[in-house]
Parts: C-alpha cells; structure tokens; sequence
C-alpha cells in the first residue's frame, strides 16, 4: 500500500510539473509575436526606409503597383516597362556595366527562363513568402507554387489561362467542318491560313503546346508549316485586320486576344475563334505575362520582399485579376481563394482533363531551343 502512495504521489507531481511548464511555455508564447509576424514587420519597417521598388517588365505592372504604392505610400514604384525581351536586354546590359538596379522582373517567364535563369542573376523566391496566405500551397491551383525552374525556387507564374490559337472567319469558315488541329490541312484551306512568326518569342507558349502534344507535335507543325502554303505574319493586329477582311480565312500560332478579335466581333465584323473544347487536342493554359522572379543583387532588398509577398497574397491577386481583364481577355491567378465570376469564360481554367489542358509554362518545357532548331529545319525546307 506504501508503494502505491508514492506511485500516485509521484504521478500527481508529475502531472503538476507537466502543466506549470505548458501554463509557462503558453504564457512565454502569448507574450511574444508569431515568429512570421515579427520577420513581416521588420520587412515592412525596412521596406519604407528604402523607399522605393524598381521593377523591370510588363507595363501592366506598373499599373497593378499604383495599388501597392496606395498601401504603402512611403515606397516609391519605377522601373522599365516593355516587352519582355526589350526589358531583358536592357537589364542584362546594366548588369555587364555592373549597374544593379532592378528588383523584380514581372512579366513572362520564357524571358525569364531563357535570359535571367541561365545567367544566374536570380534570388530563390520560398525564403521571401512570409505571408502564411501566400506560403500555404492550399490556396494555390493544384495544391503547389507553380515554378518553371527544375530547381522549384526562381521564377514563380501566378496566372494560368486558356489560351485558344486557331482564329477564322465566320463568313469563309464552317466551324463544324472542324473538329481537330489535323483538319486545317484540308486542300481546301490551302493558301488561307495566316501564321504568327513561329520563330518569334510571342509564339513560344504556342509552339511548346504543339510540340509537346502527343497527338500533333513535330509531324503536325511540319505538315502545317510546308503543305498549307500559308503566310507567316509578325503582327497580330495585322493577322485580326486580315482575317476579318477575308484576306485568310483561318489563323494559327497566334492567341486570338493578341489579335483583337473579340473586339472586332463586339464591332460586328466577321471573325471568331474555336472554344477550348472544341478541337478533340484540346487547348493549353498558360501564364503569359503573369510570372515574377526577384532579381538578385537588389538594390532595395526589403521592398522587394514586401512587394513580392503583397502580389502573391490574396489582395494582390484580386488586383492582379481586375487590372489585367481588358474586355474578354483576361488571367486566371492561380491562387484559387479569390473570386473568378469576372475571369472571361474562355480564359478559365478547366477543372479536369488536364491531358487535353496542359500547363506548358513548366520547368521540362522551357528550353525553346529544340523547337527554335526544328522550326529552323522546316523553315528551310519550306523555302526550297
């Protein structure tokens, strides 16, 4: 019976240590500020005494941060803005001259992949995402940030889109005559198809879907590009202008956002473009425009963090969303916590079946030089 005793003597003391040191550990843990929130105001407190962020890509950007520069008016938002590889060899000019001025590259990652990762000049994103909103995979399309690097932590898409190539005349062309990629071959369309430049960098998301694709890839986009006798054109608005004229009766390569032909139709003339489900290949999601990548050597470090932390969160991407919609052209953020009533129908992302569906801004698909050196090929072929 003593031996008892001290058995229950022992565990009731036990149990009183046990809760004196998790009453103390909680009262120590209440008292002190979650570790990411500490870090998240220090960045901030940092970011003003900077007091400016320098971005360097899409002109939508510049935009989209007057609503940063609203939050947090003390930083100051420049930078150059253009097209990607305009802005790309820029930096990397002022990089050779050891000029270091850019914080983060906001625009499309083939540039990003093709310039800046290859030539090191990138900082990994994952220990910037203080936010947990932003760091939490679950609110991300696919439970995952989705990178384009093999390595997961340098250029960061934030937009995942339908994107729809093939554009044709509705008074010249019977939509239901149609039903696959391979049908564009028909003698009859001979002579009236018009092509974007499949050599040219806005082609790439394109030319990585057809290449890539399992039922069309090399023997589809040589048997296009030699048998067809279309024209190949470097201005989309030239390609809109020519199809609603009736100059070509078909486009391919190029997305029909980029050609104005939601607009043209809004206006009555006779143009339209084939649904994401429409053709049995299907379509392909891509980020366009919608990636960021934090250049390294920052001149102001902490703004860039805060900045990249605040495009990634939810309000960020709300923003992102509303100021890059322009009538039926628009993104899908891939953070899926946010609303997507006003993302254009045949913009969103479908839901499943993503063999029809592919993600082609991904980290095996990047290196455009095995399609630049194919196109090249057939190019060649074609003009003998």
């Amino acid at each position: 019976m003593k031996n008892d005793s001290i058995f229950v003597l022992r565990r009731s003391l036990l149990y009183v240590i046990a809760m004196l040191l998790l009453f103390g550990f909680s009262a120590a843990m209440a008292g002190q500020p979650e570790a990411w929130k500490a870090d998240w105001d220090k960045t901030v407190e940092a970011a003003k005494k900077e007091g400016q962020i320098v971005l360097y890509g899409s002109a939508d950007f510049e935009t989209l941060y007057a609503e940063f520069h609203k939050k947090y008016p003390e930083i100051r938002v420049t930078g150059v803005f253009g097209r990607g590889a305009d802005v790309a060899k820029r930096l990397m000019s002022e990089r050779r001259a050891e000029k270091y001025l850019a914080d983060l590259y906001v625009n499309g990652q083939t540039t990003g992949y093709n310039v800046f990762y290859k030539a090191k000049a990138l900082d990994p994103i994952p220990p910037l995402l203080v936010l947990p909103e932003v760091a939490d995979v679950s609110k991300w399309w696919q439970g995952k940030h989705h990178y384009v690097d093999p390595e997961n932590q340098y250029l960061l898409n934030i937009n995942g889109e339908t994107r729809i190539v093939v554009g044709y005349n509705s008074k010249l062309v019977n939509p239901a005559e149609i039903k696959s990629y391979w049908d564009l071959l028909n003698p009859k369309w001979k002579g009236k198809i018009v092509a974007y430049d499949p050599n040219l960098g806005g082609s790439g998301d394109a030319m990585r879907f057809f290449f890539y694709h399992k039922s069309l890839g090399r023997e589809f986009i040589k048997r296009i590009l030699t048998e067809t006798d279309l024209v190949i054109s470097s201005d989309t608005r030239q390609m809109g202008d020519w199809l609603a004229g009736g100059k070509f009766a078909i486009s391919i390569f190029a997305p029909v956002s980029r050609m104005d032909l939601d607009v043209m139709q809004m206006q009555g003339l006779p143009v339209s473009w084939f649904e994401p489900d429409h053709l049995k290949e299907g379509a392909y999601i891509a980020a366009g425009s919608g990636g960021v990548a934090v250049i390294n050597k920052a001149p102001h470090p902490n703004a860039a963090k805060l900045a990249l932390n605040w495009l990634l969160s939810r309000e960020g991407q709300i923003a992102y969303q509303r100021i890059f919609t322009q009538g039926n052209d628009g993104p899908d953020s891939l953070r899926i916590d946010i609303p997507k009533e006003k993302v254009p129908r045949g913009n969103r992302r479908p839901q499943a079946d993503l063999n029809r569906y592919p993600f082609v801004d991904r980290a095996e698909w990047m290196d455009q030089e095995p399609i630049r050196k194919f196109v090249k090929e057939v190019m060649e072929q074609r003009r003998k």
